[in-house]
């Protein structure tokens, strides 16, 4: 396991899939977790979970778009751990709708999500993650969830391509930014293919109606046959590329982006 033991923790989005495997392995690695979502009762068992399995976890709501929770999580993490050495921004959304098709609304949930909530998420653990760094040989650490879409152009959603994008620059920038200040605390990105999640399946549904056609197993071998490595990706995959991102082994990583897609990207 990476070397995460005694850091804390805060994830977003993290009561089930990819954001869920990671607070495992965090949990698994000697971290202290906190969980935040608005899935609350998928959220307590898996807390429950990591509990029950000797490590120490707590849960807290965490609806990202909202400055008053994001203050909410962090203070969980710094009143019942002592410190926040780690920010994961995972909490995202996919719509699925082309740019003639998607509405202001989903359009501005979109953004909400994806963008506005990984600003917060880092503007409000900005001051504990920066004193954490003090007393720590490689600092603190921010992962955000990124996609190979904010890398390459999306056929199934250019909007949300644009939301990843921008949290690819960000992350790039934030980097930068706090280099320049001093703080001691590095900003990297993960750039997923597709998995196996509930988001991963959204974009099944996605394709089969382009397609005409409510065959999702049809979309799903279609993707499946165009990865490389020759599966799809499971949350564990990306988790273990999180849980590296904020250890110390990538003590040395800054503003930078970790494809984790089995080769699609590399065509």
């Amino acid at each position: 396991m990476n070397r995460v033991d005694g850091k804390v923790a805060l994830i977003s989005g993290a009561a089930r899939g990819i954001g869920g495997e990671t607070a495992q392995l965090m949990a698994e690695g000697g971290a202290k977790v906190v969980i935040g979502d608005v899935l609350d009762e998928r959220g307590r068992q898996t807390v429950a979970a990591i509990n029950a399995g000797g490590g120490e976890a707590a849960y807290v709501h965490l609806d990202v778009t909202k400055q008053e929770d994001w203050a909410a999580a962090v203070n969980l993490a710094t009143s019942k751990f002592g410190k926040l050495d780690v920010l994961v921004n995972n909490a995202g959304v996919f719509v699925g709708k082309g740019i003639e098709e998607i509405s202001l609304a989903e359009w501005e949930k979109l953004v909400a999500v994806n963008m506005t909530g990984v600003f917060l998420g880092t503007r409000l653990a900005v001051p504990a993650l920066r004193e954490a760094a003090k007393s720590s040989e490689h600092g603190s650490a921010i992962v955000n969830l990124a996609s190979i879409a904010g890398i390459v152009g999306s056929t199934l959603d250019p909007l949300y391509s644009m939301t990843k994008g921008g949290v690819t620059l960000f992350t790039k920038s934030a980097a930068l930014e706090f280099g320049r200040k001093g703080y001691r605390i590095r900003v990297n990105s993960i750039h997923p293919g597709v998995i196996q999640t509930d988001m991963g399946e959204q974009t099944f549904v996605s394709r089969a109606q382009r397609a005409g056609t409510n065959d999702t197993s049809a979309a799903r071998q279609v993707v499946t046959e165009s990865v490389p490595w020759g599966r799809l990706g499971v949350p564990k995959d990306i988790a273990k590329g999180i849980v590296f991102l904020a250890s110390d082994d990538a003590g040395y990583m800054n503003g930078a982006g970790l494809v984790v897609d089995g080769g699609v990207t590399a065509a």
